[in-house]
């Protein structure tokens, strides 16, 4: 279903005439999410082919009624009704199965992205991709918000979240042709993991099936990203030009003295 994010000014809470922003088409919900199912290396396929869909379906379900802390990698086995070997055979531990959920929403959400937000500013693919991803987290939020909870309690498992955050972020803004390479791409991921992140916490509690409380969150915090990202970026250039202007200095040949 397709959403237009140009009604900044009244989903944002803003006044004055809103900026034209894309529509959203293609961005299906994740159950008819495009080449969903097509499992590909190290991807995970449909739950009825594919052992690791089905592990990865069943930890998922017991995520959502306990913390992660306390799933065991028996019950896992269990749920999804599965020996251990085989279990031990997909996955090294519960924590890998969150990042092969991750790795599996980053591949649905760069399958349905196509070359039809090309012409419009990095912003609004950007935009656009980020919806794409909530519409394939939706099925799963209850799971999601027990690892935020589990996070909150936790902060070396926030840190181990927020690298596999990252990691697909940088994924998200490859899709919106977005420059991730260096170290600015890696400044532009983590913000945009951090990001995402306050946007989820609108996200999980937003029952409208329209998400238009995530919508306006998004467009928020794109605009406050904006301007934090250039700042930041700002800093790593003249922190890498100076480094080079040191090591430049450093091995120049010296001056030749005066009365030469």
């Amino acid at each position: 279903m397709a959403r237009s994010p140009g009604t900044k000014a009244t989903s944002a809470g803003k006044t004055g005439t809103a900026k034209p922003r894309a529509s959203r088409t293609g961005a299906g919900k994740a159950g008819t999410t495009s080449g969903a199912s097509t499992a590909g290396t190290g991807d995970i396929g449909s739950v009825g082919t594919d052992p690791r869909a089905k592990i990865v379906e069943s930890f998922l379900q017991l995520l959502a009624v306990k913390p992660f802390e306390r799933i065991s990698l028996g019950e896992v086995a269990a749920q999804a009704n599965i020996p251990l070997a085989e279990l031990r055979n997909s996955f090294g531990s519960t924590f890998d199965m969150i990042s092969a959920f991750l790795r599996e929403t980053d591949r649905k959400v760069l399958a349905t992205t196509g070359d039809d937000m090309d012409d419009q500013p990095a912003r609004d693919r950007l935009f656009d991709v980020l919806m794409r991803r909530l519409d394939v987290l939706t099925p799963h939020r209850a799971a999601i918000r027990s690892l935020a909870e589990s996070a909150r309690r936790n902060p070396f498992f926030a840190l181990a979240l927020n690298r596999l955050s990252a990691r697909s972020q940088q994924w998200m803004l490859a899709a919106a042709k977005i420059e991730t390479a260096g170290l600015k791409g890696a400044v532009r991921a983590q913000g945009l993991a951090l990001l995402f992140a306050r946007v989820g916490q609108t996200f999980l509690h937003d029952d409208d099936p329209s998400l238009a409380k995530t919508m306006a969150a998004l467009d928020r915090e794109l605009d406050r990203g904006e301007r934090m990202l250039g700042l930041l970026e700002g800093a790593v250039h003249l922190a890498t030009c100076g480094r080079r202007g040191r090591r430049a200095t450093k091995d120049a040949p010296p001056e030749a003295p005066a009365a030469a």
